[in-house]
């Protein structure tokens, strides 16, 4: 049985305890099987099956550690990947030499968050015991989080929020870790320098961007978000110190009435790309960050040679363009990582960023 709560994701709670802890060994003589939602191929919704004899995780290397999922979340990205988003580059991560000929990914997992209890820990792993109450974010070229357990690398793994619940705490780490390396590990910005600076938010209700609004406001930045009236009263809430409603009218020139920007974070991409740079401070470090590009897409189109050729020509020529008019161009990605999680942990039991609800 599966519980649903709202949140960056939407949350999924296991609900049966049918899996004792005590004497719990990662050895398949000890478990073979386990339930999940899997997909045996591309598709729409049809393709979802649900299957007690899901193989059960086992630990590859000394770094890993085998998590008892209590909750888990859905993501945009798990829409996509049902659908084949992403296939060719992610086989490629799976599989670099081609060493599995014959083997496909299926059957396949998705989820990619994770709020758990350790259960089992590599030979390496020495910052985290069975019993620890953990979060994650599964990268996608991993088995996913819809099981009753995940494998992961430890340096995937953090310490749950101590203010939040399993179901709470699922719908954060995907969203928190891809704006965190959208505005920190991408667009530079940390709490020593945000003080005052100016930060546009393009697609600002959405999981990722009530994030991004949260964390600038907790390093002291003035945030303009854009979003749907609709969306208006929870981003204020969040802290955002402007909110622009793109429905009301043209949003570029609503946008040019106001002072320009030291930064920005876009999270809708198409049009949008071709007249927001123009908002940012020329020759003083501003910074356009995109989470919507063509990568995955390009390798899918046109295979991993010619796909990653095509993405090095487009990402090449833009950074180009945009750094002779005085601006940065930046693509961003979803980064796993645990110690990015500890810093948001921190931010959340401090009160810094509300829980999703």
């Amino acid at each position: 049985m599966l519980s649903w709560g709202a949140a960056g994701g939407r949350a999924l709670r296991w609900a049966n305890g049918r899996v004792p802890t005590r004497g719990f060994r990662a050895s398949p003589r000890a478990r073979i099987a386990m339930p999940s939602w899997v997909i045996d191929r591309y598709g729409s919704n049809e393709v979802l099956r649900f299957t007690r004899e899901m193989m059960f995780p086992i630990i590859h290397f000394p770094n890993e550690v085998i998590i008892k999922v209590h909750a888990a979340s859905l993501n945009p990205i798990d829409l996509s990947m049902r659908s084949g988003y992403g296939a060719t580059a992610l086989n490629m991560k799976r599989d670099p030499l081609k060493l599995k000929a014959g083997e496909t990914e299926f059957p396949l997992t998705l989820g990619r968050d994770v709020s758990g209890v350790v259960m089992e820990c590599g030979l390496g792993v020495s910052y985290f015991k069975p019993g620890d109450e953990v979060w994650a974010a599964i990268p996608p070229w991993k088995q996913g989080t819809l099981s009753e357990f995940v494998v992961a690398s430890g340096n995937e793994v953090s310490f749950k929020p101590k203010c939040l619940s399993h179901t709470e705490a699922a719908a954060l780490p995907y969203v928190g870790l891809t704006a965190w390396s959208a505005l920190n590990q991408v667009g530079g910005l940390n709490q020593s320098n945000c003080s005052g600076k100016r930060i546009l938010i393009l697609g600002a209700s959405g999981g990722v961007g009530t994030f991004a609004v949260q964390l600038m406001k907790a390093w002291d930045a003035h945030v303009t978000a854009v979003c749907s009236h609709d969306a208006s009263t929870l981003v204020k809430k969040l802290g955002a110190d402007d909110v622009i409603d793109y429905k009301s009218g043209n949003l570029e020139e609503q946008l040019k009435t106001l002072p320009l920007f030291d930064f920005i974070l876009d999270n809708v991409g198409g049009s949008t790309e071709k007249w927001a740079l123009d908002l940012l401070k020329k020759w003083s470090g501003a910074t356009y960050v995109t989470l919507v590009t063509p990568f995955l897409i390009n390798m899918d189109r046109l295979g991993v040679a010619d796909g990653m050729l095509q993405t090095g020509v487009t990402v090449g020529s833009k950074t180009l363009k945009h750094l002779l008019k005085g601006v940065h161009y930046r693509w961003a990605f979803f980064m796993p990582s645990g110690p990015s999680l500890d810093e948001i942990a921190e931010l959340v039991d401090s009160g810094k960023t509300q829980e999703f609800s």
